[in-house]
């Protein structure tokens, strides 16, 4: 078996002692989050991707190991039957390119001429008689052979009880068998499908049904790329118009460089005859067996590629959401906004702690305005409806001492963003008002787990509290929704789900134990992605909590259900209780360096309570001083930060964009205006933008930056606030193009 570890070693240049600590840790159940933040003397500081990195690697490596014992026992086993020819017997050398390949793809190669099969032209001609024949058309097949007549050899084999009635038929049954040969070859087949994936061309056609302008496929109507070269979302998209029956794919490539590699490889004689047997059998075997199979696997492999590709970008969109700087856990009322429907009015607490809810309807006249203008008559209506609206807000500001105002950015959101700054001049507090992306939102008032928290509120209503929560603390609401309906993904429902789900879970995770989780506010949807917790510990938590109250410290934990010593471990550093009895519990500092912290505070001559008060003092410790056989310099120096700002949230400070007054619709829109939003999703070939008109424009690639982009996400991120200039607008089809390159 081969040694592993020694090869990820060496393909990711680490060092061995690295690489094995690692996997010991991973073995005996630590977790990424765990792994990179309080092992990293073991490690060597790895980071989760480079953790990440290390465990997939060893995971595909460990299954094809197995897969290769699979393959060894099926051909040793169809040996024992003489299920196999002779000449493909299992030899050393065979056994020892399966035993060392690194490669899937490679071993399915290798084990392809031993694979039982399906009843070929091939086995049919073996049925026949005919393999001696083939043999010997193989034995005349090198460089001094005397001219011989295959006709006249061929004629032996004729046998009509059999089905060999000719001399052609006979022949054809040879080639049959020769061109399967040829074709399981694994060199071969290994040569041809680089040459494919390096030298191939896509090309798309659209079908006849679809006229010009018909189909949202028309770029691809007469499209060719490089299959090595061609952008992920071409691919996906190709793939997709395929699906859809709108376009026809196909690889191309230059055949007859093809035709005279085979023949390099396996013509050797010299001989006419034999010459053009070979020639008409190799092309037999390319189109028949090689070509159908190696242009399927091709495609699958740049299927792979787009998938990952688009998954990764998927990847650092929600992670930028996630990670998104919240506004605060402060007093807040969020707003779903409406225009028939009215707007539903929700108030959280400093907590998140759903207070009230109230509907009300500041719009009814604009929207029967918008539909008949010829209705004078309900204008006073109107008006007294946004009158009572207005005091209704401005009750629920002072009853509840606002400070946030979240307004949901779907339908009549721009309209009520005016509405409540008209109202906010009548105040005198000073109050944030966001427009907040409300992406999924819907999807989660509808789901099991909204219905869990609000079991007597209606949908709408969930749907504003969601609203107001993610200003409060994006990632602690986000974590509620499934990330691929959080609208930050780029072909989500063409690419590999499984991977998807299990990329984004991975995402979530890594956000959620970077930021850290306040234990006694924590919903079981978040808790859950905390390292070490299940989903019936996290219920567990909860239920301890219902009824025994707050947290007031982490040893606490240990009282829960099901919670033993080896998930304290993995997730005490994780969870943070503010105003606990033990102030290193509101930090990022493990309990089991605890006792350091206790030697640091004694060195400065300050109680525990005050070592995270003395920033500056901290700063001047000699670490080395507290280095032991557990403890090192890299959890000193983590453990130094943590004191250094005690609790801290590790996002960015919260900012937000406000839309130009007056641009409202797409009709506002000019060209040359410049304007200030917000990106909403970032692709491969740009990034989408919210500029307050209830329909994203397009940065293209080449529109981010006066200079070359190769990828958006080095230029932009989701969430991050843009000046930007109109350059195109089409109302008709809603596409607006945009140009982050202001000074031109």
């Amino acid at each position: 078996m081969l040694d592993l570890p020694q090869i990820i070693a060496k393909e990711i240049s680490l060092p061995l002692q690295q690489v094995n600590n690692a996997l010991e840790l991973w073995k005996e159940g630590a977790t990424i989050p765990f792994i990179a933040r309080y092992r990293k003397e073991r490690t060597g500081s790895l980071d989760e991707i480079q953790l990440r990195q290390l465990f997939e690697r060893y995971t595909y490596l460990t299954e094809l190991e197995q897969r290769k014992e699979t393959v060894l026992a099926a051909i040793a086993q169809r040996l024992a039957r003489s299920e196999i020819a002779t000449q493909n017997k299992l030899t050393e050398e065979l056994q020892a390119k399966i035993k060392a390949c690194l490669n899937k793809t490679e071993l399915e190669d290798l084990y392809l001429p031993y694979k039982p099969k399906r009843r070929t032209k091939a086995t049919i001609a073996k049925e026949k008689g005919l393999k001696p024949l083939a043999d010997f058309i193989q034995s005349l097949n090198q460089p001094k052979v005397s001219p011989i007549s295959l006709d006249r050899e061929a004629a032996k084999y004729i046998n009509e009880e059999k089905g060999v009635k000719t001399v052609e038929e006979a022949l054809s049954g040879a080639a049959d068998i020769l061109a399967e040969i040829v074709a399981e070859k694994a060199g071969i087949r290994a040569d041809l499908r680089n040459y494919l994936l390096k030298k191939g061309m896509f090309i798309s056609r659209i079908k006849e049904d679809y006229p010009e302008g018909s189909t949202k496929f028309e770029m691809y109507r007469n499209y060719q790329y490089s299959v090595s070269k061609i952008p992920p979302h071409n691919i996906l998209a190709l793939y997709r118009g395929e699906a859809e029956g709108v376009l026809t794919v196909d690889i191309t490539f230059d055949e007859a460089e093809v035709m005279s590699y085979l023949e390099s490889q396996e013509i050797a004689t010299k001989v006419p005859a034999i010459k053009n047997f070979y020639r008409a059998m190799l092309k037999d075997a390319f189109n028949r067996l090689l070509k159908p199979s190696l242009i399927r696997e091709v495609r699958a492999e740049r299927k792979d590629y787009a998938d990952l590709e688009s998954i990764k970008t998927f990847e650092a969109n929600l992670r930028e959401l996630l990670l998104a700087s919240p506004a605060g856990m402060k007093p807040t009322l969020a707003i779903d906004p409406g225009f028939r429907t009215g707007c539903k009015v929700a108030v959280l607490s400093e907590t998140g702690k759903f207070l009230e809810y109230q509907a009300i309807f500041p719009h009814s006249g604009v929207e029967k305005r918008c539909e008949n203008t010829a209705l004078p008559a309900r204008e006073l209506d109107s008006r007294a409806q946004r009158t009572q609206a207005a005091k209704i807000i401005q009750n629920l500001i002072t009853k509840y001492r606002i400070e946030l105002i979240a307004i949901g950015n779907g339908t009549a959101s721009r309209e009520t963003d005016r509405f409540i700054a008209e109202v906010l001049k009548t105040l005198d507090s000073k109050i944030i008002k966001v427009i907040v992306n409300e992406s999924g939102a819907s999807i989660y008032s509808a789901s099991d787990v909204a219905r869990r928290e609000f079991p007597d509120l209606d949908v709408t209503v969930r749907g504003a509290i969601s609203i107001g929560r993610r200003l409060q603390d994006p990632l602690a609401e986000l974590v509620k929704i499934d990330p691929k309906s959080i609208g930050v993904g780029q072909y989500q429902h063409d690419v590999n789900q499984k991977l998807l789900k299990q990329k984004l879970d991975e995402t979530v995770e890594i956000c959620v134990n970077y930021v850290g989780v306040d234990l006694n506010t924590a919903s079981p949807e978040l808790l859950i992605y905390v390292s070490g917790i299940t989903p019936t510990i996290a219920n567990n938590i909860v239920a301890y909590r219902d009824r025994k109250g707050a947290f007031k410290n982490r040893q606490e934990l240990l009282k829960v259900s099901k919670l033993g010593a080896k998930t304290f471990e993995q997730a005490a550093g994780f969870l943070r209780i503010r105003d606990g009895d033990n102030p290193l519990d509101n930090t990022a500092v493990h309990p089991e360096s605890y006792d350091v912290v206790k030697e640091i505070a004694a060195t400065l001559k300050v109680s525990l309570t005050d070592v995270t008060k003395v920033g500056n003092r901290l700063k001047s410790l000699e670490l080395n001083q507290f280095v032991t056989d557990t403890v090192g310099l890299p959890t000193l120096q983590d453990v130094v930060r943590e004191l250094e700002k005690p609790g801290r949230d590790p996002r960015e400070e919260f900012q937000y964009a406000v839309f130009k007054e007056g641009v409202m619709e797409i009709a506002d829109l000019q060209v040359g205006m410049e304007l200030e939003g917000i990106v909403t999703n970032v692709v491969n070939f740009g990034a989408f933008v919210d500029v307050g008109v209830h329909q994203d424009g397009l940065v293209h690639i080449s529109q981010l930056a006066d200079h070359f982009v190769s990828d958006p996400k080095e230029v932009v991120k989701v969430g991050q606030m843009v000046k930007v200039k109109v350059t195109e607008v089409d109302r008709q089809l809603k596409r607006i193009s945009l140009s982050m390159k202001i000074g031109n």
